[in-house]
């Protein structure tokens, strides 16, 4: 593994509109000197576009050099154009289509945001390392979800992950073997995250915890799939931030096939039954006076592309970066309902 120190970087964050990408510009940006962030997304209309220019209102506030830039990265003429003006060292790639649901309705969407946005990336990466400025460390977001329907917990970068049950997950798999592909090839150091359910303020609107409190703020029964016999792996956001600005800081070793390449599990290590997550998740939004009792329940059979349970083993983060994440659910959960509070009264 090589240090590689952000100071005096410039670094591509593309999803920088979205939910972690918006969290780690603002993360690097206070926290690192004389960086320069250039943000990319395309601003799509897959939820509330206010809550996207929200946080990059957020962002633009700090005062910082942080340079937004609407654009697709399946858009290759846009993604070189970036490339070609701003020079980025260091790449993280968060912009992707999410989802798993979605996906079963609206494949095509996946295939240009995942597929071909990520290989414009690759591409684009390749294409600096015989100049000057090659780039020196590529980070992508992957998803617990490529684990599919493995039953051995936890789940570990080690296991085969061969059986997706959503086509999301299949684009997140067909990532890490682009990129392994790119960085035996051209010698591009290469790192995945496989993030675990993450969660926070200002999260996605389409995530099971914030349409369970736009739910129960409506006084609506909220939809418990499996009978509400699933666990999930819940990550919140600030750790999932400080795990990939850990990552960022030190490029692979060579594998034995010779790719400066790696995938780590990026995940709280401790499930939660999704029945005990909403009842801590409807006491916080009673602490803070969203609602004044505990909401009806509608539990529904398990969803085509719905795993039974994640649980990341985190192992390989902890020894190599001396970090793992650790922000409980009552703490998670209680910042989500203060911000919620505070947003939606605005």
């Amino acid at each position: 593994m090589t240090k590689l120190a952000l100071e005096n970087r410039t670094i591509l964050v593309t999803g920088a509109a979205g939910f972690i990408g918006s969290y780690l510009c603002k993360k690097l940006l206070e926290s690192v000197d004389n960086v320069k962030i250039i943000g990319l997304d395309s601003i799509t209309d897959y939820y509330d576009v206010s809550l996207k220019e929200e946080r990059l209102s957020m962002l633009k506030n700090l005062n910082k050099d942080f340079t937004f830039i609407k654009g697709d990265i399946s858009d290759k003429k846009t993604v070189d154009s970036v490339f070609g003006k701003y020079k980025p060292s260091i790449i993280v790639n968060l912009a992707a289509q999410a989802g798993v649901r979605y996906s079963i309705t609206n494949p095509e969407a996946y295939i240009q945001s995942n597929m071909i946005g990520f290989y414009n990336i690759l591409e684009a990466c390749r294409s600096t390392m015989e100049s000057d400025n090659p780039v020196e460390h590529l980070v992508y977001a992957s998803s617990s979800s490529v684990y599919g329907s493995n039953k051995k917990v936890p789940y570990s970068t080690e296991d085969k992950v061969d059986n997706p049950v959503s086509l999301y997950a299949a684009t997140k798999k067909s990532n890490e073997l682009f990129a392994h592909a790119y960085s035996k090839l051209y010698k591009i150091p290469s790192t995945g995250l496989r993030f675990f359910t993450v969660y926070g303020p200002m999260g996605r609107p389409d995530m099971a915890y914030f349409k369970f409190t736009n739910k129960l703020v409506k006084g609506e029964p909220i939809q418990i799939y499996n009978m509400g016999d699933m666990y999930r792996d819940f990550t919140y956001v600030d750790d999932i931030v400080t795990g990939i600005v850990n990552v960022m800081q030190k490029t692979p070793a060579e594998t034995e096939d010779g790719a400066p390449y790696k995938v780590y599990n990026i995940g709280n290590n401790k499930p939660s039954s999704l029945m005990n997550f909403v009842e801590i998740l409807e006491n916080c939004l009673i602490k803070e006076g969203i609602i004044s009792e505990p909401g009806k329940k509608e539990l529904l059979p398990m969803q085509p592309g719905d795993v039974y349970q994640t649980y990341a083993d985190v192992t390989e983060l902890e020894r190599d970066f001396g970090f793992k994440p650790s922000t409980s659910l009552e703490e998670g959960l209680g910042k989500f309902a203060e911000w919620y509070k505070t947003y939606y009264k605005k």
